[in-house]
């Protein structure tokens, strides 16, 4: 018996479309989750990279097409292809940590309570180290 050889590329099934008032739901928050995408890339301090994933999950749910234009774009589809490919570029990283370090100071400068600002500052640095153990592409 002749076996085929699996086919290339990407064989993950698609994620189940959503049906009715959820579709729109999720076709609306994948479109106005892109449009703060668009706007973070020209804006110094606003996540990109975080709208992105949000837009293209919701778009996967409710518009395939929506989806394949997130896939294809030129500035966003490499931040999708590196985040599943579980690599983070550097210029992220030293973003992240950038903005982590100004709200850790102003969290511990406005919280009055020490011990949740103490919280909030050692999740933020746990997650900074999580993020600078992320190969690069």
């Amino acid at each position: 018996m002749r076996r085929t050889p699996p086919p290339a590329g990407n064989t993950a099934t698609p994620p189940p479309q959503a049906t009715g008032w959820k579709r729109v739901l999720l076709r609306v928050l994948a479109v106005v989750a892109l449009g703060v995408a668009l706007v973070g890339v020209v804006t110094p301090g606003l996540p990109t990279t975080e709208f992105v994933l949000l837009s293209a999950w919701a778009a996967a749910r409710s518009s395939p097409r929506l989806h394949a234009w997130i896939l294809r774009h030129r500035v966003l589809g490499p931040l999708l292809a590196n985040w599943q490919a579980g690599k983070l570029p550097r210029r992220a990283k030293w973003a992240a940590t950038c903005t982590m370090t100004l709200a850790g100071t102003f969290s511990a400068i406005a919280i009055p309570h020490r011990p949740s600002a103490v919280i909030v500052v050692s999740i933020m640095a746990c997650v900074l180290a999580w993020l600078w153990t992320r190969p690069e592409p």
